[in-house]
Parts: structure tokens; C-alpha cells; sequence
């Protein structure tokens, strides 16, 4: 093993073991992906700020990636909402910093340990539109999990007039014999944001025995569990 691979370890290690300290309490959360770039009078930064209010009633914590666009405007209506909002934000030379609208976040060098971060603490996941990167976080946890590395959490995909090509792809790839149909069956594609919030409060509830615990002040609400919850990681 050469200094470089050396270096990396460690760094690594590092953006673990501080992105743990700073999330370890955040509570059940749902990571919300989607695109740096929107705009606060683009339509999806309005869609975005309405999911962030949905899912502080519900009780959850709100994790994005802690970033400007979407991930911004979920992160700011659940604060304005009374909830937690926490971001695990990537270190990049432009376009990414970390939003004003975090309680707690953690920086990453890697996008790996960013991706093992908003995977670690999330009960559900929702991916608004966006680009490379949130192609690459949606896939990701759709891949984990087919392959059981991690339960089978609710996936919701927002915008499907967006998504359509993406989901198109993936009829064509059944068709190829690339992947199964069932697994077509791991994303929920809606424009609904209704729908959305009663799948995600339905899965956690029959899965992981999650509750909404109500209180006067939206911060205070929080989930209890009926039943132990399964591990995030397998």
C-alpha cells in the first residue's frame, strides 16, 4: 500500500467517523435528492420546499446533501415548518456549500462517504429532478437495495414528466433481460405529493413500526417505534 492509498483511508475514516458524530442523532430521517441548480422561483424549488413541510408533519427528519437548489429548499420549509433539517454536504471547488437551512451537517471529501451518510439514518428517499449526481444517489440506493444491502425503504420519485425517460430506460432494459419487473417495483413515479407522503408513512409504519409521536411544537414531534427497526445496513 502506497501514501496515497494511505492518505485516502484516512481521510475517509475521518469523514466517517465525524459525519456519524454529527448525524447520530438526528432521528429517523428521509433523504431528499435533487439538482444544485434550481433556482428559488424555479418550480421544483416550490415542489421542494412542500415536500420539506410534508415530511416535518409526519415527523421525520429532513437530510438532503446539504447544498444549494432543491436540496436548499427542502432543508428551509422544514425548518420554517419547526423541524430538523440536517445535510451531509460534499467539499466541491464550485457550485457546492453548505445551505443556511441546517441544524447539523457533515462535510465529505468523497461521494462515497457522503452516499454511506444519507443511506445510514434514512427510513425512506425521495429524489426531486436534478442531474449526474442525482442519478448516481437514486441508483445507488436502488441498488443496495435489489441487492439487500440495505432494507427495502420506500423510493419515491417526483416529476414524471421528468423521470419518464429514466423509467422508459428501465422498461427496456426488462425487455433486454438486464433487470427483473419486480425490481421496476422499488420506485414509486408520482406527481402526487399526497400519494408520496401516505407510501412513505404507510412503508415505515408496516416495515419499521415508525409512528408519528405528536406534540404542540412541530421540532418536538418525533417518530416512535411499535416494533425494533430493522437496521439501515445489513
Amino acid at each position: 500500500m502506497g501514501r496515497r492509498e494511505l492518505r485516502l483511508i484516512i481521510r475517509a475514516l475521518r469523514d466517517l467517523v465525524r459525519g456519524f458524530r454529527a448525524l447520530q442523532q438526528a432521528g429517523p430521517c428521509v433523504t431528499v435528492f435533487g439538482s444544485a441548480r434550481c433556482a428559488p422561483d424555479h418550480p421544483y424549488y416550490t415542489v421542494g420546499r412542500d415536500i420539506g413541510r410534508r415530511l416535518t408533519h409526519l415527523g421525520f427528519t429532513v437530510m438532503t446533501g446539504g447544498g444549494p437548489g432543491l436540496m436548499e429548499a427542502v432543508n428551509r420549509c422544514a425548518q420554517d415548518a419547526g423541524g430538523r433539517s440536517v445535510g451531509c454536504n460534499i467539499r466541491l471547488p464550485t457550485e457546492q456549500s453548505p445551505n443556511r437551512y441546517l441544524d447539523r451537517w457533515a462535510d465529505c471529501e468523497q461521494f462515497f462517504i457522503r452516499k454511506v451518510l444519507l443511506c445510514r439514518y434514512s427510513y425512506a428517499f425521495i429524489a426531486l429532478p436534478g442531474g449526474f449526481g442525482t442519478m448516481d444517489e437514486l441508483f445507488e440506493v436502488l441498488t443496495l437495495i435489489q441487492t439487500g444491502k440495505i432494507e427495502k425503504f420506500p423510493v419515491v420519485m417526483i416529476g414524471r414528466a421528468y423521470w419518464q425517460p429514466v423509467v422508459d430506460f428501465l422498461e427496456r432494459m426488462v425487455a433486454e433481460g438486464m433487470v427483473e419487473r419486480r425490481d421496476l417495483g422499488l420506485a414509486l413515479v408520482t406527481d402526487d405529493l399526497d400519494e408520496a407522503m401516505r407510501h412513505i408513512e404507510q412503508c415505515t409504519a408496516e416495515q419499521f413500526g415508525l409512528a408519528l409521536v405528536q406534540a404542540r411544537n412541530p421540532r418536538a414531534a418525533s417518530l416512535s417505534r411499535k416494533a425494533p427497526a430493522a437496521a439501515p445496513f445489513t
